[in-house]
């Protein structure tokens, strides 16, 4: 009962002043539309430019590295064993690029309860003839419909269909720059040249575009058994085998698993693109800053606001306290008015939040690098929802916690007797 009736005194209070409640509540609601819609453009930003990368790179890439043998004849000599060699000009060791056993690795990985896929690859380096002149570039074996499946592969295809390069014999699909530079588009041939001095007629069947150019103007992919054709290799010869995980925070130790179980190099996700981990993160930071900073001044307004109707209301005070109200029921009255403010403007907030989130969704975002790309990117996470209210929540009670400290404090026999 005595909770109901400061909540009403504190509805009062409320109404008497209520433009200036209304001005606080607007600040609440400016500061959470804000914070929302910031965290959601930049949110959606990260997972956009993330994208771009990590999305279509491994977990775990399975691989032979060319390097040169750590165990040189001098080294086993016995007459140098026990010294210290300095050898300059070690050339690459003799082993192939190719990972022995591939299909034995890949069917331990299909019984891997991490993996959540894998698919393998084949890189060819190739000259692209037109006419007089040899465009260098590279073609990646792949298979399309694993590639599709783990890394988003249909995603960049802009024109033609992925699943082409199984069902056309010879087939290739081109990034959009090489493609530019050859004057093709489907249904034309290209030849190439493999560094052996081979030639091949390949047919194309669809141009991709990554968004990053220097990779479109010499990237291009065909099936798995395609390239094995023009390397004059076995079936079971790939170079690298894309390892997904079903949690990306195992990659560092389960690479470094696969390294000895598998007698070949890994290379982890974590490891091959930090830095665009760190990217994210600092941009997730700066974002969370300053919706946090505009919460912050939101909260010097409510304090401020209360102050001045603390000073207005000092009459009211003295009279509440001397008709029995203690220090702490006064107390409650201006806490439960900061509170007030900041759920009503927490919530306009969120809705507000929501709402421009919605139309800068719906903004076109058209560039000649991302064609996939048609609206502006806007992550709907409802973490930054809570996120926003709780810290609404927080603001605002300490922003009120001081000026009803102050309030309850106020001696009524000195303000009756200032009257």
């Amino acid at each position: 009962m005595r909770k109901r009736l400061l909540i009403n005194i504190a509805s009062a209070l409320l109404l008497a002043r209520w433009r200036q409640t209304l001005v606080a509540a607007v600040g609440v609601t400016f500061s959470i539309t804000m914070f929302i819609t910031l965290l959601s453009f930049m949110s959606g930003l990260n997972d956009l430019l993330d994208g771009l990368i990590l999305n279509r790179t491994a977990h775990v890439r399975i691989y032979n590295d060319i390097k040169p043998n750590a165990d040189q004849p001098i080294n086993k000599t016995a007459k140098y064993a026990s010294g210290h060699n300095f050898i300059g000009s070690i050339k690459s060791d003799a082993n192939r690029q190719a990972i022995y056993n591939s299909d034995a690795i890949m069917k331990s990985l299909q019984k891997d309860s991490r993996v959540l896929g894998y698919s393998p690859k084949l890189t060819a380096q190739v000259f692209f003839n037109d006419g007089s002149i040899d465009i260098t570039g590279s073609i990646f074996g792949i298979n399309a419909q694993e590639e599709t499946k783990l890394f988003h592969f249909d995603d960049y295809i802009t024109t033609g269909n992925s699943a082409d390069l199984n069902k056309v014999s010879n087939s290739i699909i081109l990034g959009k720059g090489l493609a530019d530079k050859l004057l093709v588009q489907i249904g034309d041939g290209v030849q190439i040249t493999t560094s052996k001095g081979e030639r091949f007629q390949l047919k194309v069947v669809g141009t991709f575009q990554s968004g990053i150019k220097d990779f479109d103007n010499v990237q291009s992919y065909a099936s798995l058994n395609t390239v094995q054709k023009i390397l004059s290799v076995p079936n079971d010869y790939v170079t690298s085998i894309q390892v997904k995980l079903n949690d990306i925070k195992q990659a560092p130790a389960v690479a470094k698993e696969y390294e000895k179980l598998y007698q070949t190099d890994a290379e982890d996700i974590q490891t091959a693109n930090s830095q665009f981990e760190t990217g994210s993160s600092i941009r997730t930071l700066i974002s969370y800053s300053v919706g946090i900073t505009l919460l912050i001044v939101a909260g010097f307004g409510i304090y401020n606001i209360l102050n001045m109707m603390i000073f207005e209301k000092m009459d009211s005070i003295a009279i509440l306290k001397a008709t029995g109200f203690s220090g702490s029921d006064v107390k409650s009255i201006f806490i439960y008015i900061a509170i007030s403010i900041g759920i009503f403007g927490g919530l306009m907030g969120l809705l507000f939040g929501f709402g421009l989130s919605s139309i800068i969704d719906q903004i076109p975002f058209n560039t000649v690098s991302l064609p996939t790309i048609k609206t502006y990117p806007i992550n709907y996470n409802p973490k930054f929802y809570v996120i926003g209210i709780v810290f609404s929540f927080i603001t605002t009670y300490f922003a009120g916690w001081f000026p009803a400290r102050k309030a309850s404090k106020i001696d009524p026999v000195v303000i009756i007797r200032g009257k």
